[in-house]
């Protein structure tokens, strides 16, 4: 099983790497000019609450959002995107984006600051940089499940096929795109005040990433229908931990750095620290499958996406090892037998757009299931008990280190309730068993307005390590309405800045109460050097 995995991985990544060497059709007509394109952004937010800031007036934000009842940032950034670049074999993009909160969990937060180069097909970044989900709808989808937009950018050096490439075989018909990508966190400090250093936190871990979506369709022939279909996996692995050994002290775990382990997190194996008998790969390795399948009329649109979450093989590949031995040969591989795992833990999607300007543009609806998690049974075999069955598998946490989060916010989707919401210090998921429904409407009647409405319904139960004692059950609202400032006899400084005003609120348990807010934004963006 382990080998078909490397297998799968190593084909992608290589494909990957292989296409951004295929030469396009560009020329340079002039010299790269590194100070031409500058954008800038200038951006104002406030909320005001009556409990916490309501759900989707703080997640999906890449992490740039607080809960505190008032709270509010001033944001400037300077931007050179690489599209400046568009048309020559050689990109260069760069970009540093700052904010000044108040009654965040920082004082200055650097939200962005990265370069990027781009040869042919290919491009490296380094730093910080928001990276958008795939697959889905930014703006009324719920979150992914695995490479979502709900926490803060992790630093990292990134090599990327950003767009899809039409492989050379296939008559136009196959096109590829992914990235690999390694990083470390940034919340030492906020783990540390978080915990105060008596419950689990990791300082310095480390982060690896890497995606491969292969796409079938080919726009060349009219055809309107494509299916995307791709593989997204994320590790956190290394640094330092420090458990609580249970006498009022903390035990400290090095875990692996190595050139060994940056390999272990590529291709998952090895063991953490301390494992004996029962040796899992290295690290919190999760992921998911993703599949989407478009039609894309001169009107219209339809897709139907499916994000397949897995927090380990037994997840992944829906399939385990059951043909272990009995007595002395507990741990030896005696017969062909496997066990295969019930099809559930989905995220279920369905999408529709219609393109021309009107007041209903967009229909999210998405469907999350992710109770089941391999099931409630043990985790591994031992001498007395054969079978082999490795439930339990505690979406988003980890035993070591503290789970898929960023500055206490959840890194995938937003309806696994983030560490930030706990009050007893702990960096844990507490409600990672959950059904959840989620309705996104939007729409621009015209060029200077849009709305986005976004409603979810979620039931509960905890964790299986930490069950509630009965259901919880959740709604979170969200409208929001943005409007660009436009006019011939208005200043020409005001022309272009959007005011944006959002209104949320939350009903139930999950988030622990009711919550009520708003929430003002305005922005200005535009060309430095432009008269």
């Amino acid at each position: 099983m382990k080998k078909f995995l490397s297998t799968l991985v190593v084909l992608l990544v290589t494909s990957t790497l292989q296409a951004q060497y295929q030469e396009p059709v560009r020329r340079d007509t002039s010299r790269l000019q590194p100070l031409h394109g500058l954008e800038y952004k200038v951006e104002m937010q406030g909320s005001l609450s009556k409990g916490r800031t309501p759900l989707w007036l703080n997640a999906n934000k890449y992490g740039l959002s607080s809960l505190e009842t008032a709270n509010g940032y001033v944001r400037g950034g300077i931007e050179r995107p690489l599209s400046t670049d568009e048309g020559r074999k050689f990109g260069l993009g760069y970009g540093l984006d700052v904010a000044i909160p108040i009654n965040y969990t920082s004082k200055a937060i650097i939200q962005q600051a990265y370069v990027e180069g781009r040869w042919l097909h290919g491009t490296l970044t380094v730093g910080a940089k928001e990276e958008p989900m795939e697959l889905k709808n930014n703006e009324l989808s719920s979150g992914s499940q695995t490479l979502g937009i709900n926490a803060r950018p992790v630093p990292q050096v990134r090599l990327a096929l950003s767009d899809y490439w039409t492989l050379p075989f296939g008559n136009g018909w196959m096109h590829l795109k992914g990235h690999v990508a390694y990083g470390m966190v940034t919340d030492q400090n906020w783990q540390h005040d978080f915990t105060q250093q008596q419950s689990k936190f990791t300082d310095r871990m480390l982060y690896h990433s890497k995606a491969g979506y292969l796409k079938i369709g080919n726009e060349e022939v009219f055809c309107p229908w494509s299916l995307e279909m791709g593989l997204e996996m994320v590790s956190l692995f290394g640094g330092t931990s420090y458990l609580p050994d249970g006498h009022g002290g903390m035990k400290v775990s090095e875990n692996g750095k190595g050139v060994r382990d940056f390999w272990h997190a590529f291709l998952p194996g090895g063991a953490d620290n301390g494992e004996t008998t029962y040796q899992n790969v290295q690290g919190d390795q999760l992921g998911s499958w993703v599949m989407r399948l478009n039609y894309d009329g001169d009107w219209h649109g339809i897709s139907l996406y499916a994000d397949k979450f897995f927090e380990d093989h037994s997840s992944m590949l829906q399939l385990d090892y059951d043909g272990y031995g009995e007595g002395d040969e507990w741990q030896m591989k005696k017969e062909r037998r496997y066990l295969i795992y019930d099809f559930k833990d989905w995220m279920l999607g369905f999408e529709y757009r219609y393109k021309p300007d009107n007041w209903l543009n967009n229909i999210v609806f998405e469907y999350l299931y992710s109770k089941y998690q391999s099931g409630p049974i043990y985790h591994d075999h031992t001498k007395t008990v054969g079978d082999h069955i490795g439930g339990k598998d505690n979406f988003y946490n980890h035993y070591i280190l503290p789970g898929y989060q960023h500055w206490g916010q959840a890194m995938g989707n937003p309806l696994y309730r983030s560490p930030i919401y706990n009050e007893d210090g702990t960096i844990f998921f507490k409600d990672n068993r959950f059904v959840a429904f989620h309705l996104g409407l939007g729409g621009h009647p015209t060029e200077n307005f849009k709305w986005r409405f976004l409603g979810t319904w979620q039931e509960g139960l905890g964790t299986y390590e930490m069950p509630y004692t009965k259901k919880r059950h959740n709604v979170s609202l969200m409208g929001e309405a943005t409007y660009t400032l436009q006019g011939t006899k208005m200043p020409e400084w005001m022309r272009g800045i959007d005011v944006r005003m959002g209104v949320g609120a939350d009903f139930g348990s999950i988030l622990r109460g009711n919550n009520y807010g708003m929430q003002l934004t305005i922005t200005k963006r535009g060309l430095l050097g432009k008269k």
